[in-house]
């Protein structure tokens, strides 16, 4: 990215241009001056939205002892946030596109900081819930207008390294989040996890005012609310399913979210196709790069997120770090980002987007298999480089996929653009760790009860089944108990960290089979370099 100070410096569009308010609602002729540091302001929106899950990951282990959560609760702490986010995007970037996109960041911020107060100062689970849900929602604003507003503002030929600075930004907040959440955790109540966002969320604000261009869709007709409705539906129901199912169990509740998720995306497809004006045109789907880049970023942070999630849990419960050492020791990854950027940006326009995405795929792939070495005497240095290549992977591969998918709307469509390139994101965030959190439950339970069912009371060892973190509570137990002991209390701990580890290799393998299936079809759907340039492809490379 340009320097700030050789951005000011560019060329000034004319009078009205060079003020944030007046600049254009297209492409003009000349870009905004400023566009550089409106960057600046978009990347720091972003980074607040994906902090809030990452910081969250080190912060949990308190949240459980204060609050008493089981595992459910604490699932829907993590998830309250992440229901409306995918669910509410695609609406909720229309509608910046109608009225105004800067309103809609703005918005957002708000309502996310709002809801970040309200979660530091909450003591009761279903309140903490509901902030992160608040949270979630503000998240759902500000993702798709901090999109809309970089291809607004960029020039065709400076947008793909706009969009690499905005994927690289996403790296850096997996690594920063846990970073400052330990920080803050070494001496501070977990609730000062949450307050990290409002600092952050107020300069977001004032740079949003100051050096971001006002910006909406020019001749939009009225906003499909129907089809809207249908997509909020069918997404939120959908991810509820996925979240709930597989964790625990298929009851009433999830069965029902599927059915309806199952009804709601037909009936989604079939009144977008009639409609005129469309939320979201799904005829797009019928364009290679379009669809391909879609199902990319869906497979690969379908692995990515989920190794992730346990892979941190590892370093944690396993290798015994506190919030403030997991934090550090995932630093590897944000640099591994930044360097996957450097090279994407040089070689995309040589070697093609499809090349890219594909190599960025299969390198993540790869990271995920390389965890199935995981065993009990794993240190971490066997993580550091699965998590390198996933850094990696991630900027050499999402920024050319997503600068494809956007360059796929029209400039009244760009806020749809960025809900459907970050609902996609979202959902295989949410698939991953849903699906592979579950696999990686199951095979700890089955290993656990193999190594330990004969040696403890039925109650103990349910608490000991539900969790890697139960089974050390259940282990801090027995060592104070006289019937029990130090020793018992160890071989319980040795038991629960060969099951997960057991369970961490398991799970890789499965992640690792479903990342390579969609690599493959990824590199089926996506079109060669030649046959995307004569489809007139902007993105194609």
């Amino acid at each position: 990215m340009p320097p700030p100070a050789a951005a000011a410096a560019a060329p000034a569009a004319g009078p009205r241009a060079s003020t944030p308010v007046a600049t254009p609602t297209g492409h003009p002729e000349s870009p905004y001056p400023r566009r550089w540091w409106a960057l600046l302001v978009l990347c720091l929106s972003l980074l607040i939205v994906v902090m809030a899950n990452t910081s969250l990951i080190v912060a949990a282990p308190d949240m459980t002892r204060d609050l008493g959560l089981s595992s459910s609760d604490l699932q829907w702490v993590v998830d309250g946030y992440t229901v409306p986010y995918a669910a509410l995007m695609l609406v909720l970037g229309a509608i910046g596109d109608k009225y105004s996109r800067r309103g809609a960041l703005l918005t957002g911020l708000v309502v996310f900081a709002g809801g970040s107060v309200m979660g530091s100062l909450v003591d009761r689970t279903e309140l903490v819930i509901a902030a992160r849900a608040l949270m979630g929602v503000g998240a759902a604003v500000v993702m798709p207008a901090t999109l809309s507003l970089l291809v607004a503002v960029f020039p065709r030929a400076e947008r793909a390294r706009a969009i690499t600075a905005w994927t690289a930004t996403s790296g850096l907040a997996i690594a920063v989040g846990p970073l400052v959440a330990g920080w803050l955790l070494e001496d501070h109540a977990w609730g000062s996890t949450f307050l990290i966002n409002v600092p952050v969320a107020v300069v977001a604000v004032v740079g949003a005012l100051a050096l971001v261009p006002s910006s909406k869709a020019q001749g939009m007709g009225r906003i499909d609310y129907v089809g809207g409705l249908l997509s909020i539906v069918s997404v939120g129901s959908l991810v509820y399913a996925t979240i709930e199912g597989p964790h625990f169990g298929w009851g009433a509740g999830p069965v029902t979210a599927a059915v309806v998720a199952g009804l709601g995306l037909p009936a989604f497809v079939a009144w977008e196709l009639r409609h005129p004006h469309p939320m979201l045109n799904v005829r797009k789907f019928r364009l290679r790069p379009f669809s391909g880049s879609l199902l990319a970023v869906l497979f690969f942070f379908f692995g990515t997120f989920g190794a992730l999630y346990y892979s941190t849990q590892f370093l944690q419960f396993v290798l015994g770090y506190d919030a403030l050492e997991t934090g550090v020791r995932l630093l590897p990854l944000a640099g591994a980002v930044f360097a996957g950027a450097a090279v994407t940006g040089r070689l995309t326009p040589r070697l093609g987007m499809k090349a890219m995405v594909v190599a960025g795929m299969a390198i993540g792939t790869a990271g995920v298999l390389l965890l199935t070495r995981i065993e009990q005497g794993s240190a971490y240095t066997d993580f550091l480089a699965p998590m390198m290549m996933l850094g990696f992977a991630i900027g050499l591969s999402v920024s050319p996929a997503t600068d494809t998918i956007m360059g796929s709307f029209p400039e009244d469509e760009l806020g749809v653009g960025g809900g459907a390139n970050d609902t996609a994101l979202e959902l295989g965030g949410s698939l991953g760790i849903a699906v592979l959190g579950s696999l990686l439950g199951t095979a700890y339970r089955d290993e656990l009860t193999d190594l330990a069912g004969g040696h403890l009371p039925a109650a103990a060892m349910d608490a000991a089944k539900d969790s890697v973190g139960g089974g050390l509570a259940v282990a801090e137990r027995i060592a104070q108990d006289p019937s029990g002991g130090p020793q018992q209390a160890q071989a319980l701990i040795d038991a629960v960290h060969r099951s997960f580890a057991h369970g961490v290799a398991t799970t890789s393998l499965t992640g690792g089979i479903i990342m390579a299936a969609g690599t493959l079809l990824v590199l089926a759907v996506l079109p060669g370099r030649r046959k995307a340039g004569r489809a007139g492809d902007p993105a194609a490379g």
